[in-house]
């Protein structure tokens, strides 16, 4: 750009936007710019090839840190502003000296695909039968028009000349002479003769995009499910990066889950409490679980049936099911009923309840203890 206007006013965007704000000013002012609906207009040309500047120098965190501190001095003189007033953090030293990721990053490493985050929420039941979903998510796609390559049919690349091809610029850095990677082809050596009008050299475009995949058997809550290849797009031809499927399982009405075991809490009545009986409990398997209550049981027991609980993920076997017994106290009785719970009540002999025949004799203790 001949003038230097800054980049957020060309984006009609605060300095603190986040990545979603940029994007989408991006995209309502590439609208209202783009040549193709102001034919013959050099004004809106000129716009859209600044915002289009302004949008590549703000979508990458690294271009936008640098430029937040150096402003456009950042880019030019392969970026010898930046080497002159030191880098922006230590991690630009370790690239000029190792390279990027410290493993050399020379010319013709593009950029891999941005990996994606889907968050997916299934019912328990979906958790233990597993399940086939299809999903459907905003994705940054290989450009149709051009191929992905990102240059318009018929035209090419060629070489960079800020870099002179090697992918590398050098700064000044006090006694040192520093190498970066080039901020104009990033690297690649290269630049695009004729940006594609679809993409804006991009080599990708936003779509919606439906995927297919299998939620296996036993995930839990957080469960990661990595699809390869289905993340963003990389620019012009680079290898894509993953979508990441994070699992939240709603909660269930009647059970809980911990692990693999299945909790579940039955409250029963205190006659069967005292004598004894059965419950029954229908299974996140489909199967009804018939489960024996021992006389005499007291509230808060957990009872456990083996196998009946969920799936172990990527494993074999179940978890078990465990239910937690209440014991309920009658609150309507009828007249006969009170009969002959007070016939039961004159015939206890305070063996019956030993936690209870013990608590009072310890508080007769107590009482007796502070009498002396």
């Amino acid at each position: 750009m001949s003038a230097e206007v800054d980049f957020y006013e060309l984006l009609e965007i605060s300095r603190e936007a986040d990545d979603g704000t940029i994007k989408s000013s991006y995209r309502r002012l590439a609208m209202r710019y783009h040549p193709d609906k102001n034919p013959g207009c050099a004004d809106s040309e000129a716009r859209f090839k600044s915002i289009s500047a302004a949008y590549d120098c703000l979508k990458d965190p690294q271009k936008r840190a640098a430029y937040d501190r150096f402003g456009h001095a950042a880019f030019e003189n392969g970026g010898a502003a930046a080497g002159r007033q030191g880098f922006s953090d230590i991690g630009d030293i370790f690239e000029s000296i190792f390279g990027n990721s410290f493993g050399g990053g020379g010319r013709g490493q593009a950029a891999r695909g941005a990996d994606l985050r889907y968050d997916l929420e299934i019912g328990l039941e979906d958790a233990f039968h597993g399940k086939d979903v299809t999903v459907e998510i905003d994705v940054s796609m290989p450009c149709e028009p051009c191929h992905g390559a990102g240059a318009e049919p018929g035209s090419g690349k060629r070489r960079c000349n800020l870099c002179g091809g090697h992918g590398k610029v050098r700064a000044q850095q006090g006694f040192f002479m520093v190498e970066r990677t080039c901020p104009t082809c990033h690297g690649r050596g290269e630049v695009i003769e004729k940006p594609c009008r679809a993409c804006h050299g991009e080599g990708r475009v936003d779509q919606r995009q439906k995927l297919d995949f299998a939620v296996p058997r036993g995930v839990d809550q957080g469960t990661r499910i990595r699809l390869t290849g289905k993340g963003e797009a990389g620019p012009q031809g680079a290898p894509p990066g993953d979508l990441y499927v994070f699992i939240h399982i709603r909660r269930h009405a009647m059970f809980e889950r911990e692990g693999t075991t299945l909790l579940t809490r039955v409250p029963i009545a205190f006659t069967k409490a005292a004598l004894g009986g059965e419950v029954e409990i229908p299974g996140m398997d489909g199967k009804r679980h018939v489960i024996a209550i021992p006389a005499g049981i007291q509230s808060g027991k957990q009872l456990r049936q083996r196998g009946a609980g969920m799936p172990v993920l990527n494993g074999r076997g179940t978890g078990d099911l465990v239910i937690e017994v209440t014991v309920e106290t009658p609150s309507k009785l009828t007249a006969r009923q009170k009969e002959l719970l007070r016939e039961l009540q004159a015939t206890e002999t305070g063996d019956e309840c030993p936690e209870v025949k013990g608590f009072f004799e310890r508080i007769k203790g107590a009482w007796a203890g502070q009498g002396e």
